[in-house]
């Protein structure tokens, strides 16, 4: 794909949703203008310019892109493996992705990686954190650094959360199971170092970040290597991400082994504060929610693969209305098996009125939690909202299909109606990366063989 940026004149949408919170949640039908990767202006009825490429949003209601702060990408050739579709958390890791790991070549992992960025694309994602724990002693780390090169390919904003354990069997409901050498601490912060050194941009609408990220503080760390890795971390200017309190059993474990919560735990090991982000922190307590608030550290919330692996529903709401930063993402498709954040979206608008009543989440909270939430989280300040200044990150979602006759409130169609819903178009950085519905230059049909002769590849002997 040519990444160009394009002066853009977004005519005459149904509506446009600005990812921030409160009455400014809805723009109306206002144009957009596009110059340089930033928003211009913002006004209904602009007048186009001789340079600019219009685009007739007049089926579309237009989103800010979203910003997907958790993800497996390499899993993208595990879903629906039958003997983890009704397992937990724990007897999944040690059926579906650990006994895979070492059959994962630099060229499964780049198939999985263009699997996963075009479903991405294609529901409305234009930046993707990726937690990438494809790393053993004795294995590659050319999968990091071709996930960056496949999500350039795509046009699409990447942060590698570079993951990895580093403590052996016993612990580690993944690594127990398997015969597989963890890395020692020497390997991966030389290798943090290195990806840092290649493609790190700290910018506040960078394109490339790394994250420092083991998989799991209670399960792959021994605990006196945490405070190690994050003043290392912290060192090199980058922020930390890590798994969290998923299921009962990450307390239970805390509570047995340290006499501590999961939150208190990382605090005391210096895994707090607002360059930190965990995904999942299903099950709570009060004080917790309160540490992870007055700390400014913040969530990814990933309700589809927690209900899928019956892990529980995360007290999202509480979180929220405490001050804790929240974010969505959709976790890897082999405990999801959709890479989609409208799908996404949709269940954690539902998922929470069931549990809670039917105020607890509103469409506008959840979107704010899916844009700029999710870029907050991820330091990327220019990202998020459509705002003239901001970077020209956003969806056209199509409405022209029987599936949104008949609504009153077409701005919250595709997160009220869920899947399916159409990207009609979607640009990022100001360049047009999903072009009347389809990725430039991608050939569907090609991925689909490259991911099937994988999926023989991985299947269990």
């Amino acid at each position: 794909m040519s990444m160009q940026t394009e002066a853009l004149l977004i005519k005459n949408p149904v509506a446009v949703m600005s990812g921030l919170r409160g009455e400014s949640a809805r723009l109306g039908k206002v144009d957009l203008r596009v110059r340089n990767g930033r928003i211009e202006t913002i006004a209904s009825n602009l007048d186009a310019r001789a340079d600019e490429r219009v685009i007739d949003a007049s089926s579309c209601v237009v989103y800010p892109g979203w910003v997907n702060t958790h993800h497996h990408l390499f899993q993208n050739l595990l879903k629906a493996v039958p003997s983890g579709i009704n397992a937990n958390l724990e007897e999944w890791l040690a059926a579906v992705p650990y006994p895979r790991l070492a059959r994962f070549t630099p060229e499964l992992a780049r198939i999985a990686a263009r699997l996963g960025f075009a479903e991405l694309l294609l529901s409305g994602v234009t930046t993707c954190a990726d937690h990438h724990y494809l790393y053993h002693a004795s294995g590659t780390t050319e999968t990091g650094d071709l996930l960056f090169d496949e999500a350039a390919s795509f046009g699409m904003r990447f942060v590698l959360c570079r993951g990895g354990a580093l403590q052996a069997a016993g612990d580690h409901p993944g690594f127990s199971k398997v015969a597989l050498k963890p890395e020692t601490l020497d390997q991966m912060l030389a290798d943090i170092e290195r990806l840092k050194s290649r493609y790190h941009d700290g910018g506040d609408a960078s394109m490339r970040r790394v994250v420092v990220a083991p998989t799991t503080p209670t399960f792959s760390l021994p605990p006196e290597l945490l405070p190690e890795v994050a003043r290392a971390a912290r060192r090199m200017g980058l922020r930390l991400h890590t798994h969290l309190s998923e299921t009962r059993r990450y307390v239970d474990f805390c509570k047995e082994r340290f006499n501590q919560l999961p939150v208190e735990f990382v605090a005391d090991h210096e895994w707090l504060g607002p360059d930190v982000w965990f995904a999942h922190l299903v099950h709570l307590q009060a004080s917790e929610i309160a540490m992870l608030a007055e700390t400014g550290s913040g969530c990814s919330h990933c309700p589809v693969s927690n209900a899928r692996l019956g892990s529980g529903i995360a007290p999202a709401p509480q979180m929220a209305n405490a001050g804790v930063p929240m974010s969505l993402g959709v976790d890897g498709v082999a405990s999801n098996e959709s890479g989609s954040m409208t799908n996404e979206a949709h269940f954690a608008w539902l998922v929470h009125r069931a549990a809670q009543g039917a105020s607890a989440t509103t469409v506008e909270e959840t979107i704010h939690w899916g844009t700029q939430g999710g870029a907050g989280v991820l330091g990327l300040d220019a990202v998020g909202t459509l705002e003239v200044g901001k970077a020209a990150d956003f969806v056209l979602y199509d409405v022209n299909h029987p599936r949104f006759h008949g609504f009153h409130d077409l701005a919250v169609a595709p997160v009220a109606a869920g899947e399916p819903s159409r990207v009609r178009y979607s640009v990022v950085n100001g360049c047009v990366v999903v072009d009347n519905g389809v990725i430039p230059g991608l050939d569907l049909d090609a991925l689909r063989h490259e991911a099937a002769e994988g999926v023989k590849l991985l299947l269990a002997d």
